[in-house]
């Protein structure tokens, strides 16, 4: 039986974003999972997701950033991105009964949740669904620098052909970091986690990732 999912709204500054929870019994953790730059938090990717976690013991909460709950198409600059992950993950603290707090995000999601950590905000660890490392085709502007002070448990799952994130440079930046992270290949796997020939629809690509995060989860109790 599918989890139940409850709508929230969260404040940020002046104005509020939504969200959407859900949390199964006893939950080993909770995850909270923003969007990338193209799509908001209702995208089947992130839904198919965070239910599968779900399933697999983890709480949830996925959210919008400022820019998607207004209906821009642009994504917000870091300072209202992180201040945005600030926020969610004080509303999922609230809702949690002391279980350990994770951030993750897709992409853009993902960075802004290791840049907002690298400025001070508490979690148990990261978890990035394809870390956008420099821009397709430009591997010389690499987004990888306050990576390299973060100690806590890190989870990089990235498609091995992953046009944001060259492999060696990605598996360099990682080694770089230090044991704290692990890179997890994910074979076939473009950006979006599709695979060329796997028909799937975006619902089933997020969940087949649920479990990898879950076991990561689990291993860092």
């Amino acid at each position: 039986m599918q989890v139940r999912e409850s709508h929230v709204s969260i404040d940020v500054g002046q104005s509020t974003v939504s969200g959407v929870y859900a949390r199964p019994d006893a939950p080993v953790a909770t995850l909270v999972v923003a969007h990338g730059a193209g799509a908001g938090m209702d995208h089947p990717f992130l839904s198919g997701f965070t239910r599968a976690l779900n399933d697999d013991g983890v709480a949830t909460l996925r959210f919008n950033f400022p820019y998607r709950e207004a209906g821009k198409r642009f994504p917000d600059r870091p300072p209202a991105a992180i201040e945005a992950w600030r926020a969610a993950m004080q509303e999922a603290a609230a809702r949690s009964d002391g279980e350990p707090l994770w951030a993750a995000g897709k992409s853009f999601g993902g960075r802004m949740a290791s840049m907002a950590v690298a400025e001070g905000m508490p979690a148990a660890g990261l978890v990035y669904l394809g870390y956008p490392l420099h821009p397709p085709g430009k591997p010389e502007k690499l987004r990888d620098e306050h990576l390299y002070g973060l100690t806590l448990p890190m989870l990089f799952l990235q498609g091995t052909r992953d046009t944001f994130a060259t492999r060696e440079l990605l598996e360099s930046v990682v080694d770089r970091i230090g044991p704290n992270a692990v890179l997890d290949w994910q074979e076939g796997g473009d950006h979006s986690f599709s695979v060329k020939g796997l028909k799937r629809s975006a619902d089933d690509v997020g969940a087949s990732l649920a479990a990898p995060v879950t076991e990561f989860l689990r291993s860092h109790r």
